[in-house]
């Protein structure tokens, strides 16, 4: 059996948050505080992401002060542009930005203001869109997206539109190859912090290696359960994990292997012809809380 890159990849794994907000733009949190509550949480590392517009001074957070031994911090923002297919401004996660980079130009749209965070070396993602809707034709429109937020934490608390799982298997069918994010997505008004993250594989808690990971796939998202390994084989896949009371390989459509039992830590399930004909699985663990763990997709063939 071949032992999925994730895990394979050399280093050790790094708990962190990506999606976050302070007093920089509607957050109830200096940046200090923000990334103290993570630090002191014991979380790795965090990027403080605000609201990249004008009403805000378009703020990109320097957190490089509050970094230790032990905890480190990414550059990044939220950026916004119009329009998507139904009319909403455009939420665009870029992690890794310059602290420089220039402010969201009047003509400026949501995929182009993509492009040019990609350009910039940022990891960027698509959030949270269950919240407002988003499409698989917008998503088209930014082929170089690396993720999308299969849960956000925020949107869950507030507005049970905090799944994006129908949108990320979408595009998995569709054969687009993003990973899958888990992220809090706090701005503090409420419980909204310590809902998700991501278990980065990189070989330090520094901002470059880290950020390679991201865009290497090199993680899996989480509400709690650890996947501590995935190893495929020509007809099964073989999972180790934290206590779970569901264990699953999805693919395209609704094409599933799954393992419902208590407290198992070790499951070996089958690549049924009807999974392993759709191009794709990705493992997801379930555990006696109802909390979840995802693991990026394989590709077949």
């Amino acid at each position: 059996m071949r032992l999925d890159p994730v895990f394979a990849a050399p280093g050790r794994f790094w708990k962190g948050n990506i999606h976050t907000h302070s007093t920089l733009s509607d957050g109830m949190r200096g940046p200090a505080e923000v990334c103290a509550t993570y630090r002191e949480g014991g979380y790795d590392f965090v990027a403080l992401t605000d609201h990249f517009q004008a009403k805000y001074g378009f703020p990109v957070a320097d957190t490089r002060g509050f970094r230790t031994d032990k905890f480190t911090t990414i550059i990044g923002a939220e950026v916004h542009a119009p329009a998507t297919s139904v009319g909403e401004i455009w939420h665009i996660l870029a992690v890794g930005l310059p602290l420089d980079f220039a402010p969201t130009g009047e003509a400026e749209t949501g995929p182009q203001l993509a492009a040019r965070c990609l350009a910039a070396g940022a990891f960027v993602a698509l959030p949270h869109p269950g919240w407002y809707g988003l499409t698989t034709g917008d998503a088209a429109t930014i082929p170089g997206a690396h993720a999308v937020e299969i849960y956000n934490h925020t949107s869950a608390v507030l507005c049970d539109r905090g799944d994006g799982a129908y949108l990320v298997d979408q595009l998995h069918a569709e054969g687009r190859r993003v990973s899958v994010i888990a992220v809090d997505d706090a701005h503090f008004g409420c419980a909204d912090w310590f809902g998700a993250w991501l278990m980065v594989k990189a070989e330090a808690n520094e901002p470059e290696p880290l950020l390679e990971a991201l865009k290497a796939g090199h993680f899996y998202a989480t509400q709690g359960p650890s996947i501590e390994a995935v190893l495929w084989g020509e007809d099964s896949v073989e999972v180790h994990c934290s206590p779970a009371s569901a264990v699953m390989v999805l693919g395209r459509g609704a094409a599933a292997s799954k393992s419902l039992a208590p407290l198992q830590t070790r499951v070996v399930l089958p690549l049924t012809p009807r999974v392993k004909n759709g191009g794709y699985g990705r493992v997801v663990v379930v555990d006696a809380a109802g909390r979840h763990a995802w693991a990026n997709p394989a590709w077949f063939g």
